[in-house]
């Protein structure tokens, strides 16, 4: 089988860590192969080092047989690599056509022909079943959509070799089995794709063979249908992996939050959620299952004081938090693990140690007075980084220098560590891979069986299911149904998720 890709022996430093240390990887023409690896395991990093945007201290490169160094992107774009980055690369307020053929622009006479670049484009999509509307703005397009023009421009600039990192971290499930089918298309035509993930089924279902790497270090390399979910999760992660919550019965007492006929408003002032009403009991996790849009987003900002509420009541262990501070609502007992962990979950320009007291910095032992007090900060944050795994050089770290499950244990551990009443955790495990997601999901089961309360609210139907003691789906800001996890299926949340009802379990149209 001829190579596309060889990288003998890459080995790649940062300060006080080594991200790649001698790993080998080989990319067979027309293949689908996966990276696997936990957050923080150096996939990304090797893939960096193959687009030129890191130099190795050592190793050798080959391209279709040929050995290449690729000191920059544009080296790598002449050599017909192309990468998807995990966070895109596009001007918001450009047109998917300006986007594609930025730096690469069609001139005609001196002057842009954007004419001939549009034209371009569209014969593009239409080869490769990429589908796009080239006169849209970025900003008004789904989060999907913004992935085909990332394709579409790493093809633009003509790519045979397809670098996709993490790109269904960001994508419903509908957008993933779209992305899927996009990825067989390009192969059947000739591409080569690396897929670096960590999502075990996706690997399982898109991906023809899968290296894994485990911190730093290559694992080894299997063929994907030899090798079986369970089996791909303990070379990740180098043990047995729980891949089903293990929970025992819920022991519900009184209530912990009541959301009384709640009404509130999206950014572009249109109602998005309309007489919402619901409770959670203090030993429960109520799952809200729900197309990504159908007003999830607003009922957790509403909650936790991010959005005011036009009309209807917050209760939260019988006080009335309807019109409290985002401050007096966490003094009262809630936590808040947002969906976006960098737009709301931490401060990235802050250290570790800073992020683990956002909230009670003002509080004794952290401060003296009008100013922090840095040994008890340091302490905690030693604590917490011990107790929740946290895989990182030192507690003075950015945050934006770690993993996405490195920077989500930051948070759960600040949240939990503070003894809240009720943890609204939305998306809390976004992006994670497997042994992150065990973690995460054992201690918000901690939390219940503490007799805490836990709202979750996740696109993972499987998730949902399995942590979840009672469910409710939102369908266009209200609640489309409820029922007991045990009687959950995917088919019954999805019927009610697409806006269908249930009768006696069964569609009625």
């Amino acid at each position: 089988m001829q190579l596309a890709i060889e990288m003998k022996n890459i080995i790649k430093k940062f300060p006080g860590v080594i991200a790649n240390n001698n790993i080998t990887f080989e990319l067979r023409k027309g293949e689908i192969h996966a990276l696997l690896g936990e957050n923080g395991a150096g996939k990304s990093t090797l893939m960096n080092v193959l687009y030129g945007l890191y130099e190795p201290e050592e190793g050798e490169i080959f391209v279709n047989g040929n050995k290449v160094v690729i000191s920059e992107p544009n080296k790598a774009i002449e050599l017909g690599i192309g990468m998807v980055h995990q966070h895109f690369m596009l001007v918001e307020p450009f047109t998917v056509v300006e986007n594609i053929v930025l730096g690469k622009e069609t001139k005609k006479n001196g002057l842009l022909d954007m004419n001939t670049a549009r034209k371009e484009v569209v014969e593009l999509s239409k080869e490769y079943g990429l589908e796009v509307d080239p006169d849209a703005r970025i900003r008004d397009i789904s989060v999907g959509m913004q992935q085909r023009v990332e394709i579409l421009k790493a093809l633009y600039r003509g790519a045979e070799i397809l670098i996709l990192d993490e790109p269904t971290a960001v994508l419903t499930p509908h957008e993933i089995d779209d992305l899927i089918k996009i990825m067989r298309k390009l192969t059947e035509l000739g591409k080569s794709i690396v897929f670096i993930t960590h999502k075990l089924k996706e690997v399982k279902s898109a991906c023809d063979r899968v290296t894994v790497i485990r911190r730093g270090e290559g694992v080894g390399t299997v063929d994907t249908s030899s090798a079986s979910i369970e089996d791909l999760a303990e070379l990740m992660v180098g043990r047995k992996v729980l891949l089903r919550v293990d929970k025992k019965d819920a022991n519900t007492t009184t209530k912990c939050l009541e959301v009384k006929n709640i009404r509130v408003k999206d950014n572009r002032e249109l109602i998005a959620i309309e007489d919402l009403t619901f409770s959670i009991k203090y030993g429960e996790i109520l799952g809200i299952a729900g197309i990504e849009g159908n007003g999830q987003t607003e009922l957790i900002e509403a909650l936790a004081g991010l959005r005011t509420i036009e009309n209807g009541q917050i209760i939260l262990d019988s006080q009335d938090i309807t019109n409290k501070t985002i401050r007096e609502r966490f003094n009262l007992g809630l936590a808040h693990i947002p969906e976006d962990r960098h737009k709301h979950g931490l401060v990235l320009d802050f250290s570790i140690a800073e992020n683990t007291v956002l909230q009670n910095f003002y509080k004794s032992p952290f401060s003296k007075g009008i100013f922090l007090n840095y040994d008890a900060i340091n302490d905690h944050a030693n604590s917490l980084v011990a107790k929740y795994d946290v895989r990182t050089p030192g507690i003075e770290t950015f945050a934006k220098n770690l993993s996405g499950g490195n920077q989500q244990k930051v948070i759960l551990a600040r949240e939990i560590e503070r003894n809240p009443k009720l943890i609204i955790a939305a998306q809390p495990t976004r992006g994670l891979d497997v042994g992150a997601i065990e973690f995460i999901h054992r201690r918000l089961v901690e939390q219940r069986d503490a007799g805490n309360a836990v709202l979750l609210i996740s696109l993972e139907l499987e998730e949902t299911m399995s942590l979840s003691d009672r469910i409710m789906v939102m369908y266009e800001g209200k609640i489309a149904g409820e029922m007991d996890a045990s009687d959950a299926t995917e088919n019954k949340l999805g019927i009610l998720m697409a806006g269908g009802q249930l009768n006696g379990g069964e569609l009625n149209e």
